[in-house]
């Protein structure tokens, strides 16, 4: 491949089938979360199955800026030495998180109640994405964050006092929570966390392994500040959102089964499997005993016909980011699928509704794009053609799901942030089926 980064592309030919066994790569939010506990922890945290991606590596340079020592022994193992909770030290310069929505959100909570300013940017991408959402609730509890127009660069002044919250979300985020929930360790009293939806609570579970006590009763979390953090072990399961990809490929070309080793199955992530056994997709989830605080399954798909839907709005915050595969299985299935209360796709690393409404019109596929949805009328033949990626790594990958349902060939630009969360998809693609070239 020729070019800078910025102008990789996939090429697909049509694929008739996907088969075999695949291993996922490590969990993108925990292996965020695990680094930035691991990081205010008292003690050594050794860390299993971590996610060598662009994110997370952006994620761990953060922290040595600010004097935590991270060994990597091997690619997917990590050994943080914390610092404990008042332990962090300023950086020398902005800490550039590159297109890691996760850490800069989680950041600006962890950074709410240090005693120094720090300054977050990230890449283009990520310096048009919204932090009010976190910011507001933390300016609540005392702390002094200054946005640039809603967006980045994020300016936080050290030294606030910062006092408990009880903090009633007014969207489901799970970023938000836990934006909260780590400034929370530094405040008085406390704090308390209400969601209107249930998100995906690896903080809350990952705090508990590092010895925090807090309660959850229904959907408020409580927890109180000043908390010492302990170090641990770390398992990082499979990736579901990675895994996504692989579930969709199943539902529609595994005519002989594709199954999917040591996948991470917190039911706050799991959302895709009710979507896609609502539309009638043969998907068995087999458990591991042995699973630590997060569970961990081996998933098996087989294709089958599937139908379309209309996804209930309580299933949307437990599939947020596995919705661009989730369009290619609508564009499969016959009928019409509806999804509505999706307003939060647009502004991901893409305007997601949007970028997927156009590739698939770009394909043959008849959608609509409703205020905060979309309409997708499925179970026509796809073309080939040209999908512009938009610089979005589901996007990109999604569409390369989409060479299953292909009469031509495909052409995706702008591919090269697929390694800031799934740097080994073409090696995996390729192995599963997939007529990728990159």
């Amino acid at each position: 491949m020729t070019g800078t980064a910025a102008k990789r592309r996939y090429r697909l030919q049509p694929s008739a089938s996907v088969r075999g066994e695949l291993r996922m790569p490590g969990d993108k939010s925990i292996s965020h979360r695990a680094l930035m506990l691991g990081g205010i922890a008292q003690g050594v945290t050794e860390v299993s199955g971590f996610l060598a991606s662009e994110d997370c590596l952006a994620t761990l340079s953060a922290l040595r800026a600010m004097g935590v020592t991270i060994e990597r022994p091997q690619q997917t193992q990590v050994r943080v030495h914390g610092v404990g909770r008042d332990g962090l030290s300023a950086a020398g310069a902005p800490l550039d998180l590159g297109n890691a929505g996760t850490a800069i959100r989680l950041l600006i909570g962890l950074l709410a109640g240090q005693r120094f300013d720090s300054t977050l940017i990230g890449d283009a991408s990520l310096m048009r994405r919204p932090m009010e959402r976190v910011a507001q609730p933390l300016r609540t509890m005392g702390a002094r964050i200054d946005t640039t127009d809603g967006k980045p660069p994020v300016h936080i002044h050290g030294g606030a006092s910062l006092s408990a919250i009880d903090y009633v979300m007014p969207m489901a985020s799970a970023q938000v929570k836990s934006a909260v929930l780590l400034a929370a360790l530094y405040a008085s009293g406390t704090s308390s966390v209400t969601e209107p939806a249930p998100t995906r609570d690896h903080t809350e579970r990952m705090l508990r392994d590092f010895g925090v006590e807090l309660t959850q009763q229904q959907r408020t979390v409580r927890m109180a500040g000043g908390q010492p953090l302990r170090g641990c072990r770390v398992e990082v399961p499979g990736d579901f959102s990675s895994a996504a990809f692989f579930i969709v490929a199943g539902c529609l070309g595994a005519r002989d089964g594709l199954t999917l080793r040591d996948v991470g199955v917190n039911p706050t992530r799991t959302g895709l499997l009710d979507m896609l056994r609502m539309m009638g997709a043969n998907i068995e989830v087999r458990p591991r005993a042995d699973s630590s605080a997060e569970p961990i399954a081996d998933i098996h798909v087989r294709s089958s016909p599937l139908r379309g839907i209309r996804v209930p709005e309580a299933l949307v915050p437990l599939a947020i980011d596995e919705f661009p595969i989730f369009f290619i299985a609508a564009a499969a299935a016959s009928g019409e699928t509806v999804v509505t209360g999706a307003g939060e796709l647009r502004v991901k690393e893409s305007d997601r509704l949007g970028a997927m409404a156009r590739g698939l019109q770009a394909l043959g596929v008849s959608c609509e794009l409703l205020p905060e949805g979309i309409r997708i009328i499925g179970g026509t033949p796809l073309r080939g053609g040209h999908i512009e990626s938009d610089g979005d790594h589901r996007i990109a990958m999604s569409f390369a799901v989409a060479s299953l349902l292909t009469a031509g060939p495909l052409e995706i630009d702008d591919v090269a942030n697929v390694g800031t969360s799934f740097p080994d998809f073409p090696a995996l693609a390729r192995a599963a089926g997939l007529k990728l070239e990159d």
